[in-house]
């Protein structure tokens, strides 16, 4: 039940080993939260390894940032094999700071990375400016991540997962799922299907799983796009082919497109009571763009063309639920990803497989429901 990424790369994973899937979507594949992405394909997730650290002890950490990084891997070697036309380009990632006291913390997470074995170079400010046109205080460069058009990966998982017999309905929304004896009967206005499991791919908590709606925080996220750059104002820019981060909550960040405009989003807002979609892009995107033409003075000059938003989830911890709630029987969920939605679709379509084939994995209880008490 859901259409994105997500959805797709579950659809594949179970399609390719054999198990009879259908995808159900409500409007149209990959047309939602994934289209609205800016698809940075970052190896760390959104909560520092400092903060996971913290909150859950140096082994779970150090696991959940390893599959992070495997999830990033498999997903870049997916696209590779499949031979997916979505304009996927390795790139190294710079997590930058922008203020002395930011920079203090951030060389602690630096260190602390590369005490527990994971890949992690240290920029001062003239490497910073250097490498990116941003005045900084220092920098985390993190290598073999990766950016992609989202929608056109999303299509392009599908249509491999639907030659290996998967089923894709479009314009086909999920009005009702009931348990039965042996699974459960889903219902669309279309007719009906049964399964074994039902796997809620929708990014958070729709209506229908209300009980569920206080796990999560719904925030909205903004990208600009500007026009396309001519070499010399690439130039003066200053930001090379690398993706750009920064430590401040909520985060921005910017990326090249192909066609050589410059990918300017974050400054995530939270959804209140009541707000409809829209209502302060406006305001977000002026602040969006303030914030980068302090940050590279060179894009004044530089026209915005296009401006979007997405909605998405995020859970207590910053991690994802990947797995099942004991309210709701022959279901398995895939919701609350954050900002990682590429890297933590990959994953939960690697841990919801394990499952179905019987394996036991420590990993599964990292993305379990249970590891945040509440009803």
């Amino acid at each position: 039940m859901g259409g994105g990424i997500t959805g797709a790369l579950v659809a594949h994973a179970f399609a390719t080993a054999g198990i009879s899937t259908t995808v159900l979507e409500a409007a149209a594949v990959g047309r939602g939260s994934t289209a609205a992405s800016s698809a940075l394909l970052l190896k760390e997730p959104d909560l520092e390894l400092t903060q996971l650290t913290n909150r859950y002890g140096v082994r779970r950490s150090r696991r959940i940032w390893e599959l992070s990084h495997q999830s990033v891997d498999q997903l870049i070697a997916l696209l590779k094999r499949r031979r997916i036309r979505c304009d996927l380009k390795m790139r190294d990632a710079v997590y930058y700071a922008t203020t002395a006291q930011a920079a203090e913390r951030l060389r602690q997470e630096h260190e602390l990375r590369a005490r527990l074995g994971f890949e992690s170079e240290w920029l001062g400010p003239v490497r910073l400016r250097r490498l990116t046109g941003i005045t900084g205080h220092g920098a985390v460069l993190t290598k073999a991540s990766a950016q992609f058009d989202p929608y056109r990966a999303c299509v392009g998982i599908l249509r491999a997962a639907s030659a290996a017999g998967a089923h894709v309905f479009e314009r086909s929304e999920v009005r009702r799922i009931e348990k039965t004896p042996d699974g459960v009967c889903i219902s669309t206005r279309h007719g009906t299907l049964h399964a074994d499991r039902v796997v809620i791919a929708t990014g958070y908590a729709t209506p229908r799983f209300r009980p569920l709606a206080g796990r999560f925080r719904m925030y909205r996220t903004y990208v600009l796009a500007t026009e396309p750059l001519d070499i010399g104002q690439r130039d003066d820019v200053g930001l090379s082919d690398v993706m750009v981060w920064d430590t401040e909550r909520p985060y921005h960040y910017a990326r090249w497109t192909p066609d050589h405009r410059l990918l300017l989003g974050g400054g995530d807002r939270l959804v209140k009571p009541g707000q409809q979609r829209g209502q302060h892009s406006g305001t977000a995107a002026r602040d969006l763009r303030a914030y980068f033409d302090a940050q590279l003075p060179a894009l004044a000059t530089v026209r915005t063309e296009r401006v979007w938003e997405g909605l998405f989830a995020v859970t207590a911890d910053s991690l994802p639920y990947i797995g099942p709630h004991r309210r709701y029987p022959r279901h398995w969920f895939a919701l609350g990803y954050g900002g990682n939605g590429m890297t933590f679709g990959s994953l939960a379509a690697r841990l919801l497989l394990e499952r179905w084939q019987g394996v036991k994995s420590r990993d599964h209880a990292l993305f379990e429901f249970a590891r945040l008490r509440r009803p």
